[in-house]
């Protein structure tokens, strides 16, 4: 499998209970915190509900 970088680059701050727990879940803590995974079907699924707090690119 493919590895990929995931940044947070926007607040959890006013987002739904969902979306700050799928942030938690992907590793992640702070703005500016990045993440190297392997881009399985599920870490792509919680990127895609995320996709507006994160950047993500191909290592």
């Amino acid at each position: 499998m493919a590895k990929i970088r995931i940044t947070q680059i926007k607040s959890v701050i006013d987002r739904s209970e969902r979306q700050k727990r799928t942030i938690e879940a992907l590793g992640l803590k702070r703005i500016n915190h990045s993440v190297e995974v392997e881009a399985t079907q599920a870490i792509i699924g919680m990127v895609r509900k995320v996709n507006h707090l994160v950047a993500i690119e191909s290592i």
